[in-house]
């Protein structure tokens, strides 16, 4: 008698090959632009061995290696997505960062058990999993801003797509299961991009809010955990992306919350903005953090009791705004020239 299938987001589906990953994959088409994205349980042991080989480091308790979140513009190829291998591989593995080796020790000085006493010297790598990742970008290939026009066509009529860049840094992604896109059409020098990736841009200065602020429909949305670790019941370390589509734009929120009890709360936020009209592409990224005593007087300040703070805590919506920025880049990205003819 043959064994009976499971659904493939049943944590008892012991493999996923391509076609089950496929049928897990979320697709929305918004004129020139495709949105996916995809959630599925917990990676079973073979995906977290495979990711800890990767990545060279242990991976968070719960890790959604399967999980991710991608936008990718039709005419030119150009893509950005959002997994945990990715994210992860971002994360501190020199033990030489020293502000994170003082909280290390804050938090370890506190502990009883002398195998955590330990834990800067056992755990070379920011156990609190912080990762400054900005997702990885998919640029198109041959538009270099200083390349003459000889040289772009040259590039561009030999290849169309360049090598996946993390946080704008040539680097080979550790996804295995990347909700991978096609290769883009051919295109020629005279309907190529006008920049080949984000660049770090002073003519934006911040989201166009006011139109984030309509309420328009919304035609597609998701909210995606990446990984999550409890630190040994010390506070969190979690990673998700949400995003919402309407109409005529786009918003993706990838959010880093630390909270580490008594030591730190951190956060770290990567948005991206995609006007569907102007096929313009706007990466803000902002970096927060304070002390954990001052949040907590911020939240008493407010009229909280010593209950609700701890509920506020929990909740990184609650309180990332309360963080001071210690951090802020924009980065812009212009497609609207790689429209089909």
């Amino acid at each position: 008698m043959a064994r009976p299938m499971n659904d493939i987001t049943s944590v008892n589906e012991p493999f996923l090959s391509p076609t089950d990953l496929a049928q897990a994959t979320r697709t929305h088409v918004q004129g020139r632009w495709q949105i996916s994205s995809r959630k599925l349980p917990i990676s079973r042991a073979g995906a977290i061995d495979d990711m800890t080989n990767r990545i060279s480091i242990p991976v968070p308790e719960m890790i959604f290696g399967d999980n991710q979140v991608a936008i990718r513009h039709v005419p030119s190829g150009w893509a950005i997505w959002f997994d945990a291998g990715d994210a992860l591989d971002q994360v501190d593995k020199t033990g030489q960062g020293r502000l994170q080796v003082a909280y290390a020790s804050d938090w370890a000085s506190s502990r009883e058990m002398s195998s955590v006493e330990g834990i800067q010297d056992v755990r070379a790598y920011d156990w609190s999993y912080t990762t400054p990742y900005k997702g990885t970008e998919k640029p198109v290939a041959g538009q270099g801003g200083s390349e003459s026009t000889a040289s772009a066509a040259t590039a561009v009529s030999t290849s169309t797509t360049e090598e996946p860049t993390v946080n704008g840094t040539a680097s080979e992604s550790t996804s295995t299961n990347a909700i991978a896109p096609p290769p883009p059409p051919t295109t020629s020098s005279s309907t190529s991009p006008s920049s080949a990736r984000l660049t770090p841009t002073t003519s934006v200065t911040s989201l166009p809010l006011d139109l984030l602020r309509r309420r328009d429909p919304i035609v597609f949305h998701d909210d995606v955990i990446l990984y999550e670790s409890e630190l040994d019941d010390n506070g969190i370390s979690v990673l998700r992306v949400k995003i919402r589509v309407m109409p005529q734009r786009l918003l993706l929120l990838s959010r880093f919350y630390l909270r580490l009890d008594n030591v730190l709360v951190r956060v770290r936020d990567t948005r991206i903005y995609v006007d569907f009209e102007t096929d313009e592409v706007l990466r803000e990224y902002t970096a927060r953090e304070d002390s954990f005593a001052n949040v907590q007087r911020t939240l008493t300040s407010r009229g909280l009791r010593a209950d609700a703070v701890m509920v506020a805590l929990r909740d990184a919506n609650q309180v990332a705004d309360l963080l001071p920025v210690v951090e802020n880049t924009m980065e812009r990205l212009d497609l609207s020239r790689s429209r089909a003819a």
